[in-house]
């Protein structure tokens, strides 16, 4: 396979041990940089300037190298300590964490920032502090009221709304948090579950749907029972961990594609349709091509258009994940297939998530009925695990009878115009200010990358500082040298919030240094 391919496979890794030799490791140094050479190639990626990568290479070779020496005296320390465990194996084996103990908790204060309020355009974090480096973090009774750049709550459901937070409640009184019971029990499938099933189904225009209580699992959980041995998944590069591990855990044999690269797609398929199944080369039994509308760590948007056509030429089925562009994009909110104009009707499977645009938990299989009806009889999400809390399905409800207009307002088609505004608005100043800033137009998702591991904790704490809450995001969401910081907008952002925050990250990218192109003069109006 390619270099750049096997790089990008590594997104499919949820954890690699660094703490082998530095042979090993030189290895996977070299891996690494075929992907910024790939990215060169890409139309899509900003060509990353080699000082940059260069620096990044030389900060990861010292940590490593450093982290090894210290290691060396760690193994004598704890040959001591596992020799009094009286014949028991060690359950957290010490030289195996390499990466966690030797980055990340130094700037774990960066990460899992506890909060005190809904997180709306403004939320309260909770400070914290830490006495022994960081390796624990305590809370303190102090908030800092903070612009909020990291929730997923594109429309502004996840706060208090006139029509949704009412009717929550009402549900709340006459349900309770919970049915306490799977589906497929007495009394765990309420009315509100119904309703939401024939609500989803009607938003993204197919004959059914089939709702879960966690978004995570609608994937992994979904596609073991769809797919199985002799069975070919074809999967983008980039796609989601739940898809991963989903794939994995199907049995099914497990090919990738470069990311959003419909060529090398077709490609992939021409070759493995005219192999067959290892070894016997028998026909597959079933072949399934699975991608994302919006990638949640890239902010770019699916060539869905071209990837159905390729699906439709070799007759293989399209499994589309919008857990990001579901509710967010499209004249009405429909996705992905109504931003780019694909007709529903030519995607099989259509997964999402509603943590996202519709404030609430859980996540969303629609497809043909007989699909429906199948996945009712064989799914574990469905058939073990508890229904999705009929609270969270009112708020469902509401929220896409608002996006639609059912409840007598403009103001769902007025959040759709807003996010976009703003989205575009937000990713076009950044651009203008020198950042390298990944996705495309009318993504709410726009990282900023950052690369060194050092610029990682520098950017993250100073934003904080200065009354911004960011995302910085690393190994193992991204490949181990595209660190990023990843902004997600929002609807309930006024354009007051999104200078203030562009004249923070502006501040703040200078301090870093991480503005790797030429700014342009308009740049001068947020100083």
């Amino acid at each position: 396979m390619l270099e750049s391919l096997k790089i990008q496979t590594n997104h499919f890794k949820l954890h690699i041990s660094l703490s082998h030799t530095l042979s090993k490791y030189s290895n996977h140094i070299l891996l690494l940089i075929a992907i910024f050479k790939s990215h060169h190639k890409s139309k899509k990626m900003i060509a990353i300037p080699y000082l940059t990568a260069l620096t990044t290479y030389f900060s990861y070779g010292l940590l490593f190298a450093f982290g090894q020496f210290r290691d060396f005296f760690r193994k004598i320390f704890d040959w001591f300590r596992y020799n009094n465990l009286h014949g028991y194996a060690p359950i957290c084996l010490g030289l195996e964490d390499f990466y966690i103990r030797r980055l990340y908790l130094r700037i774990q204060d960066c990460f899992g920032r506890p909060i005190s309020s809904a997180p709306d355009a403004w939320f309260d974090v909770v400070e914290r502090y830490s006495n022994d480096n960081n390796k624990t973090l305590k809370r303190t009774d102090k908030v800092s009221r903070c612009l909020n750049l990291g929730s997923y709550n594109y429309l502004g459901f996840a706060a208090a709304d006139e029509y949704c937070t009412p009717r929550v409640v009402e549900s709340l009184e006459q349900y309770s948090p919970s049915t306490c019971s799977t589906r497929v029990d007495g009394g765990s499938t309420t009315a509100l579950h119904n309703e939401l099933e024939d609500c989803v189904a009607h938003f993204v225009r197919k004959p059914a749907a089939l709702v879960f209580g966690m978004g995570y699992v609608t994937n992994s959980a979904i596609l073991p029972v769809l797919m199985g041995k002799g069975s070919l998944i074809i999967s983008d590069s980039l796609n989601h961990n739940s898809i991963v591990n989903g794939a994995r855990g199907s049995g099914a044999t497990i090919r990738v594609f470069l990311h959003n690269t419909p060529q090398h797609l077709e490609e992939v398929l021409r070759e493995l349709i005219a192999e067959g199944q290892p070894r016997t080369h028998r026909p597959w039994k079933k072949i399934m091509v699975i991608v994302e509308g919006i990638y949640s760590m890239e902010g770019e948007l699916c060539k869905l258009p071209e990837i159905i056509a390729i699906c439709k030429k070799y007759k293989v089925y399209t499994y589309l994940d919008e857990a990001h562009s579901i509710g967010a994009v499209g004249k009405t909110g429909r996705g992905v297939c109504e931003l780019l104009d694909v007709d529903t009707a030519d995607v099989d499977i259509m997964m999402g998530t509603f943590t996202k645009s519709f404030g609430s938990c859980g996540g969303y299989i629609a497809g043909t009925k007989e699909l429906i009806q199948y996945l009712k009889y064989t799914c574990p999400a469905h058939l073990y695990a508890t229904s999705i809390s009929p609270p969270a399905a009112q708020q469902i409800i509401s929220s896409i009878k608002v996006i639609l207009g059912e409840d007598g307002s403009n103001r769902g088609a007025q959040k759709l115009a807003q996010i976009r505004e703003n989205s575009n608005f937000f990713r076009s100043e950044l651009q203008k200010m020198g950042f390298e800033v990944l996705g495309d137009n009318d993504s709410p998702v726009m990282p900023i990358m950052l690369y060194n591991p050092a610029k990682i904790p520098a950017f993250s704490r100073e934003c904080l500082r200065q009354n911004v809450a960011v995302v910085t995001v690393a190994f193992p969401a991204t490949p181990l040298l595209l660190a990023r910081a990843r902004i997600c907008i929002s609807a309930s952002h006024s354009k007051e919030d999104l200078v203030k925050a562009l004249q923070v990250i502006n501040r703040v990218g200078d301090l870093v240094g991480i503005k790797y192109f030429l700014a342009e003069p308009i740049k001068q109006k947020f100083d």
